[in-house]
């Protein structure tokens, strides 16, 4: 055996296993500061949800504003909610892609032999994550704001449209997680993951009126989630309500972590 191999004392691997939910939490928040340290020091991972809620707004406003809606301060109404939903639940892919790229790296092979909970690399991963949400949340409203968007529900909704989106991306991120630790690679996590989500987010309501599609695509639009999701931001940001498609969003969400969190975390257990 290696003499430079770490090897955990049956000891200490006990006690990783049996700590405390206080102790357990205060790791994951430590590993998500990790994960804020790391943006800080590489800015460039923020690229993805500074410029591409502009480009995307500016681009698809202009490309499809005038021949979808007349003119693009009509569209702006649906399209904001549209590009804010894809250009969040794009963002959480990252989750799995670096989850996969730090186990790839030896990183979660050191956090074995220290003395915290075993779930708080994992768990603190998903935590920072919620940071890129906002930023991009954020950034996308601000940006519809510059180019004439005006909610009418007011800026109450449209932090509450904006933390609906977060959520659900949030809960998104668990199945990009569980992606992260069963692949081989990066890449592979990262085409997976742009596989599944490239058909949900344009097949969606997100961008072209439902009516203007053809039967059999129209049938699946209506009962795409990303579609109840987008719908629910409209609702809340354009009208202050919140109907069915919001509780189907959070419905859907609430599905997606008591699947997926517990098949996440039982292979990373097996890893870690």
């Amino acid at each position: 055996m290696s003499a430079l191999t770490v090897i955990t004392p049956p000891s200490e691997r006990k006690l990783k296993n049996h700590v405390s939910l206080t102790q357990s939490l205060a790791n994951s928040f430590t590993m998500a500061y990790r994960g804020l340290l790391k943006i800080k020091r590489t800015p460039e991972q923020l690229f993805d949800v500074t410029l591409q809620p502009i480009i995307f707004t500016v681009m698809f406003a202009y490309l499809f504003g005038g021949a979808v809606a007349g003119s693009v301060q009509t569209y702006l109404p649906n399209l904001i909610p549209g590009i804010l939903v894809q250009t969040v639940i794009t963002t959480s892919v990252v989750t799995g892609v670096q989850l996969r790229e730090d186990m790839d790296k030896g990183v979660f092979d050191r956090f074995k032999s220290l003395p915290i909970a075993r779930i708080a690399p994992l768990a603190g991963a998903l935590l920072a994550d919620t940071l890129r949400y906002a930023i991009a949340t954020t950034i996308t409203f601000v940006v519809g704001f510059i180019m004439g968007y005006r909610p009418a529900g007011g800026i109450g909704f449209v932090i509450l449209a904006g933390l609906l989106v977060i959520v659900s991306s949030w809960a998104i991120s668990w199945i990009f997680a569980f992606f992260g630790v069963i692949a081989r690679t990066a890449s592979s996590v990262q085409g997976i993951s742009f596989m599944v989500l490239f058909p949900l987010t344009f097949l969606s309501n997100a961008y072209v009126p439902v009516d203007s599609l053809p039967d059999w695509l129209r049938w699946f639009v209506n009962i795409n989630p990303v579609s109840h999701l987008v719908t629910a931001v409209r609702d809340l940001a354009n009208h202050g309500t919140f109907g069915a498609d919001g509780w189907l969003a959070l419905l859907g969400a609430a599905v997606i972590v008591a699947v997926f969190a517990p098949l996440t975390v039982r292979a990373y257990m097996r890893k870690a």
